[in-house]
């Protein structure tokens, strides 16, 4: 007689990535994949679509742990790789990964052409969970696809994976009522609360965080978005 056996649920999220599907299409709960983004269509352009200069973010990282040692940096929803390519040419061992196949292939050509090596995969930020430690968790513009109800587990666990007195440096959308786009009525994001980010950090050390309103022309329309950016370095107790 013949057993049906099932894979242990913490490797479900390395199955999907290895089988290129998401893990409700892995256990059968779903007809066809979840679209988390509509990047696709955007990426689908020749050129970059967000360019190809790294964030100002980049930069603080660099001030913060520079690269004076062998540094391991995960870039959470890389998109076309600007800042993973930026990370690996300055000397950190970067993994990045992208829901998005058509972004990741941009990034895997960025970086063969300034010629780094960088540890590229597919993942959707809701499923995926870390297994293995970094020094350095970077997040630029992807959290608002996390729901309200995941955030504190996908945040934890990229605490639990970050060494000891390794950063994180996050930035995530603020809903405000008197900033109102179109891309609010898109099914599958959720902007964060005003402070909201900084209370998942209160036994780190924020070294600085900030609340910032700046104008966008993504989308090939003017409009404004509030943000909210934190860089925050976990300590260790002392007894």
């Amino acid at each position: 007689m013949a057993l049906n056996s099932l894979p242990d649920i913490s490797t479900l999220p390395l199955l999907a990535n290895v089988l290129h599907c998401s893990i409700d299409q892995l256990m059968g709960y779903a007809a066809e994949q979840k679209r988390i983004t509509d990047y696709e269509e955007r990426y689908k352009a020749d050129g970059y679509y967000w360019g190809v200069q790294p964030s100002p973010m980049c930069y603080e990282i660099m001030k913060l742990c520079p690269p004076i040692k062998p540094l391991r940096l995960l870039d959470v929803a890389c998109g076309e790789g600007k800042n993973a390519v930026f990370f690996a040419r300055n000397g950190y061992s970067v993994t990045a990964f992208d829901a998005a196949h058509l972004g990741l292939d941009k990034a895997k050509r960025l970086a063969e052409k300034v010629q780094v090596d960088i540890n590229f995969f597919r993942a959707d930020l809701r499923d995926f969970r870390l297994d293995s430690h970094f020094d350095i968790v970077f997040c630029s513009g992807s959290l608002h696809y996390i729901s309200q109800e995941l955030r504190r587990e996908i945040l934890e666990n990229y605490q639990a994976h970050t060494t000891d007195a390794g950063l994180h440096a996050l930035n995530v959308f603020v809903r405000k009522p008197f900033l109102i786009t179109e891309s609010d009525q898109r099914e599958g994001r959720y902007k964060w609360v005003s402070g909201e980010l900084f209370t998942y950090y209160a036994d780190w050390l924020i070294v600085h965080c900030e609340e910032k309103i700046f104008d966008c022309m993504s989308g090939g329309s003017p409009h404004r978005h509030c943000m909210d950016t934190l860089y925050a370095i976990k300590q260790t107790a002392v007894i």
